[in-house]
């Protein structure tokens, strides 16, 4: 993990942004689940986040970022977008759809922006993190920060 992390096209988004951030590399250590990331990075799991692709049967699509450990709960995420149901697109959708791999998936610099829902509890920290675009890598931002690239609102998204 020493030595300079590569640019994602997510870095360069927020470099030309002057969106700043920290880089996280774990492309090294093996790390697979979104658990495992915060362990090898030494952050808190509660303020490291997964972005999930949905599909409503409107026909729209949307992103929702909640804490790596926790599971998002449909009917919520449906209600927080105004849709009568959203399920998970099938993986083999995802590249297609967004222009990254299931592992590596971020909000920012999808192909097309979709509409952004983030759990409200990110509203508790400084900084969140989550996928750089590319397996192995991490961006840390502030919300406030993230909000200067794609429009997002928050809600109570997950399970109890």
């Amino acid at each position: 993990m020493a030595g300079k992390i590569p640019k994602t096209n997510v870095m360069r988004l927020l470099d030309q942004h002057g969106v700043p951030y920290t880089p996280r590399d774990y492309s090294q250590t093996g790390a697979v689940s979104g658990a495992d990331v915060a362990r090898v990075l030494g952050l808190d799991p509660d303020a490291v986040f997964k972005t999930l692709v949905t599909a409503a049967p409107s026909g729209a699509h949307y992103v929702f970022m909640i804490p790596v450990e926790r599971e998002l709960d449909l009917r919520k995420a449906a209600r927080a977008v105004g849709e009568k149901s959203v399920e998970m697109i099938r993986q083999k959708e995802l590249l297609p759809l967004t222009g990254y791999i299931h592992g590596g998936c971020s909000p920012i610099g999808m192909k097309k922006p979709f509409p952004t829902v983030m759990d409200e509890t990110a509203q508790l920290f400084d900084a969140v993190t989550f996928s750089a675009g590319k397996i192995g890598y991490q961006v840390e931002l502030s919300p406030d920060s993230l909000r200067q690239l794609i429009p997002f609102t928050y809600a109570d998204l997950c399970e109890e």
